[in-house]
């Protein structure tokens, strides 16, 4: 029994694709750009003696450099995903990191492999776009589960400091002094706006749309009626912070519930395709009698589109709306 690696060998270049963008992610910005940096970025920044001017400017270009590329070639994959990960990367660098992995798996593949080369080429490309949406898409989804989970607490924060006499933007200045990223360099750059004159809920509304939070949108809704017809904001903000942390709850509850479903669906998704990995690693000429027949084709492809929507249909039914 002849055994072949070279499906192994296409994993472990993807795999090591997705780990090397995150290397040189970390090389060119430092750790202060990671999520569980010790201190957050916009103080880091201040503390290296950058003026609160020139911090305010750099981290809102981070934040909208991304929203206006739509028009590069495959950067409509992953330019939604790369406004709300907050990458550092400017767009025209995120293009050239998929074309420098995308080279690097040519040589990859052309070492390792016997693929002919349109093979290798397609699998080049393949592997540059895919490896940078991955972890694109994955720094996204830690960001905002990150966000999510600390609004409560900056909120109930803020009404700490209202309640012993501060200003709204003196709360948020705290906020963004006590807590962690990436709620507290998102939070700064609202009070440094509002020190330059941009309006509070204006600044927290804009922040709302550009990450797609729905609990953001009711903190700018709340900072505007009040505003707008006065009252008490930090009853407001305390009624506010309970019902985020009742629906965060209630959402973790919700995906406890349909974890099983979605690995269920998950799994009998991937599994023909791994059985069929292990197969042509175990036997490579398995399917030699039948690959040359006329059904073959069609075959495969009827279970291509029943594994598609086998994983579209399950998504479905376990995507409850909290």
């Amino acid at each position: 029994m002849e055994l072949s690696i070279e499906p192994l060998i296409y994993i472990g270049i993807f795999v090591g694709i997705i780990m090397l963008v995150e290397g040189v992610y970390l090389a060119i910005f430092g750790k202060s750009i990671s999520l569980n940096a010790r201190v957050n970025r916009r103080l880091n920044m201040l503390e290296k003696g950058s003026t609160r001017e020139d911090v305010l400017a750099k981290l809102r270009k981070e934040m909208d450099q991304h929203k206006g590329s739509i028009s590069l070639p495959f950067y409509t994959l992953i330019a939604d995903k790369a406004q709300k990960a907050n990458i550092a990367f400017t767009p025209q660098q995120l293009m050239l990191v998929m074309v420098g992995v995308a080279v690097f798996a040519f040589l990859l593949l052309t070492i390792l492999t016997g693929a002919s080369m349109p093979l290798r080429i397609l699998c080049a490309i393949v592997f540059g776009v895919g490896g940078v949406f991955v972890w694109v898409n994955n720094k996204a989804k830690k960001r905002i589960a990150l966000i999510e989970e600390q609004l409560p607490d900056a909120v109930e924060l803020m009404v700490r400091s209202l309640r012993v006499g501060h200003p709204f933007v003196s709360a948020i200045n705290t906020v963004s002094r006590e807590m962690s990223d990436p709620i507290a360099s998102e939070l700064g750059i609202i009070a440094d706006e509002a020190a330059y004159g941009r309006d509070v809920s204006e600044s927290i509304r804009s922040m709302a749309e550009r990450l797609d939070l729905q609990d953001m949108r009711f903190l700018a809704v709340a900072v505007g009626i009040q505003q707008t017809s006065g009252g008490n904001l930090a009853e407001i903000l305390q009624g506010l912070a309970d019902v985020i942390r009742a629906r965060f709850k209630l959402f973790r509850k919700v995906k406890a519930i349909t974890a099983e479903a979605k690995w269920s669906g998950n799994f009998l998704s991937v599994f023909p395709i791994l059985a069929l990995i292990g197969i042509n690693v175990m036997q490579p000429d398995y399917y030699a009698e039948v690959i040359d027949t006329p059904a073959f084709i069609p075959a495969c492809a009827v279970v291509a589109v029943m594994l598609g929507l086998n994983m579209v249909i399950m998504r479905m039914l376990v995507n409850i709306k909290v």
